[in-house]
């Protein structure tokens, strides 16, 4: 994969990752929210007004953007697994701004996706 092709991936992940961790950021406040037909109006007022879901809901369409630039330039079957590395992000990332538990085992999961992303990259040759 060429630079701008990677160029174009990584951004989309990114992006794809940042949207993530708006969400969750902005989810707190629907946390103590009961789930009835009858709070709808109060949750959609949660939503629309919730600065880090809005924020989120942007990262992902500009996310979707730069996916369409990549896939017109890159195999799927090459591009598509790179998305895991969104998990990495948002494992690490999660981790470090939610406090989120970061244990052995999802540390040696984080490894073997960056394995798999780094055998799947190589695969690629000069496409």
């Amino acid at each position: 994969m060429k630079g701008p092709q990677l160029a174009l991936v990584l951004t989309g992940v990114l992006l794809n990752a940042i949207a993530q961790l708006l969400l969750k950021a902005g989810a707190g406040s629907l946390a103590q929210v009961e789930l009835r037909v009858s709070n709808a109006m109060a949750i959609a007022g949660k939503l629309v007004f919730n600065v880090p879901i809005i924020a989120g809901l942007g990262c992902y369409a500009l996310s979707v953007v730069f996916w369409i630039l990549a896939l017109a330039r890159v195999e799927v079957s090459v591009a598509y697994p790179m998305l895991s590395l969104g998990y990495v992000v948002n494992a690490l990332a999660a981790w470090w701004l939610f406090d989120e538990n970061l244990s052995g085992t999802r540390l040696a999961g984080v490894g073997i996706i960056l394995v798999g992303v780094w055998l799947v990259a190589r695969s690629s040759g000069g496409t």
